[in-house]
């Protein structure tokens, strides 16, 4: 593939004066095809990816700005006990006039009736303080913290899925890689063994027909190669857009540190752990918390009396408010109140009340979640018991596997051996070939789905990514 490569950039090279016949477009898909070419390489360890991803993946910034709203909530939660203040200004007109009639005694000799226009606009102003205080007020409190605290969890869980997703989409990268790198590798043996069957022919030392066999096995693996490829250049554009970077970034990934992986798993100890430390289980945890103390606050609101303490102050300006001066203390006729209320909700006495049954469906909610809680702690127990068993399954799978790469090495040597010493005709090459590259990718499947498995179970236990991984180092 790389003389490919190197043949493609010849034509390039060789194109570069002609760029000025073509039309404008042309040459500005040129430019920033070659622009893209030499960009350059994002080199990244498992860490660093992580790092980006939590940094910049779009689906965590929207749980922290979710987050931001509850914890927002439980720093002032302390505003839940604060008055009600409002002040209001009002301007009213009437839709007819009015008058007030009356009869004025001083009038000399006799008293005489008199007849007022009263103003048609009117001034009002009003002042009012007023302050709601039950004891659900109080676990209401515990409530909101409760609820941020969960919100932490699920932040924290949605950390974790991401840190596992990368790690293990890291290690599906470096495999695809290895992948592709074997099949390059058999594809140049080919290659080779075409030339030479082509040599041979045209010297009389071999038919035509091993010519055209070497030639056609090696045009067959092209397809491979190319949907390899391909699926890498997709694999690696979704690790970009988790990684929050360019679709067309290129990565240099270090490769994962050789070794065995090989660990000692203690199964009880790690149902143990992950029956409380999962994160899914945490988070479920919090939930239920959550809504039990939500319950409680519904209950004592709804079966305690509550206090209101209410104070008013207001102000009608009696004259027109356009003719008559604002300042004048006899146009103003002031009025107000203090009242002291202490009442108590009757229909949540009634269990048939909308009341009465939201708490029921509040404690249908608890026992759901306690059901689902259940049911978790039970798949982390299975999921922990299924991990451990694929992964001593793919410990000894792998252990054959060794034997049997070094057998098809071996075999492969020896057949192309024979095969130019004319012993052996190309299918026993080209068979031999086969065995051996189906081997090594079989060993690298198996490592790989390995460090997977392990990658899972850590997230299951709920210990940090690496914690299992490095009893292998230590040799505990």
């Amino acid at each position: 593939m790389i003389h490919l490569f190197r043949d493609a950039g010849k034509r390039v090279f060789h194109w570069k004066p002609r760029l000025k016949r073509l039309p404008p477009f042309l040459v500005l898909f040129f430019l920033c095809g070659a622009a893209a070419f030499g960009q350059d390489l994002v080199r990244l360890t498992p860490d660093d990816a992580v790092d980006l991803a939590i940094k910049n993946n779009l689906s965590l910034e929207s749980a922290r700005a979710n987050l931001d709203v509850k914890k927002r909530k439980s720093d002032l939660v302390w505003n839940e006990f604060l008055p009600t203040v409002g002040v209001q200004g009002t301007l009213m007109r009437d839709n007819w006039a009015a008058t007030t009639q009356g009869i004025d005694f001083s009038a000399s000799p006799l008293p005489k009736p008199y007849s007022i226009e009263l103003p048609q606009w009117h001034v009002n102003g009003a002042l009012s303080v007023s302050y709601n205080f039950s004891f659900a007020l109080i676990k209401g409190i515990e409530s909101i913290k409760l609820d941020y605290q969960a919100g932490l969890m699920g932040l924290e869980k949605a950390r974790l899925q991401m840190e596992r997703d990368v790690r293990k989409t890291y290690n599906q990268i470096l495999l695809l890689q290895r992948n592709a790198g074997l099949l390059r590798e058999s594809f140049a043996n080919a290659e080779r063994r075409a030339a030479t069957a082509e040599a041979n022919y045209h010297a009389g030392l071999a038919p035509r027909l091993t010519w055209l066999q070497a030639r056609v096995s090696a045009e067959n693996m092209k397809p491979t190669i190319n949907e390899t490829e391909n699926n890498l250049k997709s694999l690696l554009a979704n690790f970009a857009m988790t990684l929050g970077l360019p679709l067309d970034t290129r990565f240099e990934l270090v490769p994962v540190e050789e070794g065995d992986f090989y660990i000692p798993l203690d199964v009880a100890e790690l149902i143990s752990r992950a029956a409380s430390g999962k994160p899914d289980i945490m988070e479920l945890q919090s939930q239920i918390r959550y809504l039990a103390s939500a319950r409680k606050a519904r209950a004592i609101q709804l079966y305690t009396p509550y206090l209101n303490l209410s104070w008013s102050l207001s102000s009608t300006f009696t004259q027109d408010p356009f003719k008559e001066s604002w300042l004048t203390a006899d146009n103003w006729n002031k009025g107000g109140n203090f009242s002291i209320t202490l009442g108590l909700s009757l229909n949540s006495l009634f269990p048939f009340t909308k009341e009465g049954q939201g708490l029921k469906d509040l404690d249908a909610n608890a026992q759901s979640m306690n059901i689902g809680l259940a049911q978790a702690i039970q798949g982390a127990e299975l999921e922990v018991y299924t991990k451990v068993n694929s992964l001593e399954k793919t410990r000894t799978t792998a252990e054959a596997q060794r034997l049997t790469v070094d057998m098809a090495e071996q075999s492969y040597h020896l057949t192309e051996e024979a095969y130019r010493a004319g012993l052996q005709d190309f299918l026993e090459v080209q068979n031999a070939e086969l065995s051996l590259s189906q081997a090594k990718l079989q060993l690298l499947t198996q490592q790989f789905n390995y460090l997977n498995d392990l990658i899972d179970l850590e997230y299951a236990v709920g210990v940090p990514f690496g914690t299992l991984s490095s009893r292998n180092k230590t040799g505990n």
